[in-house]
């Protein structure tokens, strides 16, 4: 199987893309709204992906609870967001509530939960997705959540590594510059670094490598995610198509392969960029 993960474009596999991931194999697919109607219809989808990828594929969806959710009233129960859970307790339930939810779908793995601090006067898009409290609280509290995750047989992603709580931008739209990445940003990806899997910031940590973001950077990757902090599980890039990144996708498949980025994430669906990003890594 080919190391990437697609989206697609939208509630049913067209000719096109099942002849695409049946040509390419690759390691699996993404779903968001778009592709999200009914739980039997997602349940349907699911199992027709499952036909053309073989039993190992991945089937992910990107459900925190909060504002990040795919999986959403009437159908699907809303969870909270992660700034609400102040224990274990609570955060245990909650991976165990994601998890079954997902689960019910057919879905394999979430991309859950957030291990990035909540620091003030940063950019939004953390916000309440990440723990409230000190490194060492939001540590504990994503190592319950996760756990919560891994006993209904689901694959968490802890997010988004080293570290985004201080971007000042969105890298959805732009490339975040972080000056400070250290220790206390490092300590709820440390604890958990025994977890199966990890998806990288679209960040440039100026201390580390002023060149490259840490998705693209195998100073970043190498010294600082598998080095200081010493995540031994599998490394998934954060989606191509994010503002952040700049290049041609088949460029930048290649570059955050060579990194040392594990999968690579391409979220849009597009028929032209998922060939460009299979036919460009081998």
């Amino acid at each position: 199987m080919k190391p990437v993960i697609l989206g697609l474009s939208g509630p049913c596999l067209t000719g096109d893309e099942r002849a695409l991931l049946s040509e390419h194999q690759p390691l699996g697919v993404i779903l968001f709204a778009r592709n999200i109607e009914t739980p039997a219809q997602v349940r349907a989808l699911n199992a027709e992906i499952k036909a053309v990828l073989g039993p190992a594929a991945v089937l992910m969806v990107d459900q925190e609870g909060g504002r990040v959710a795919r999986l959403k009233p009437p159908h699907w129960p809303a969870l909270p967001p992660a700034a609400s859970l102040r224990t274990k307790e609570a955060a245990y339930a909650h991976g165990r509530a994601l998890g079954a939810m997902v689960k019910a779908e057919g879905f394999t793995m979430t991309a859950a939960p957030v291990l990035d601090l909540n620091i003030d006067g940063a950019d939004a898009v953390i916000g309440d997705r990440a723990f409230t409290g000190p490194p060492e609280l939001v540590a504990e509290l994503g190592g319950a959540l996760a756990r919560g995750i891994l006993d209904e047989g689901i694959d968490p992603v802890i997010k988004h590594i080293p570290g985004h709580g201080r971007a000042m931008c969105d890298s959805h739209l732009a490339l975040p510059r972080v000056t400070v990445n250290d220790e206390a940003d490092h300590l709820p990806f440390r604890t958990n670094r025994h977890l199966p899997w990890a998806m990288t910031a679209h960040i440039l940590y100026e201390q580390w490598d002023r060149e490259r973001p840490a998705t693209l950077s195998p100073i970043v990757i190498r010294e600082v995610i598998r080095g200081r902090i010493g995540f031994e599980g599998k490394i998934m890039s954060d989606d191509l198509a994010m503002k952040a990144l700049s290049g041609t996708l088949s460029d930048l498949a290649r570059q955050c392969l060579a990194a040392g980025c594990d999968v690579v994430l391409y979220c849009p669906g597009d028929m032209a960029g998922n060939r460009e990003v299979l036919e460009a890594v081998g």
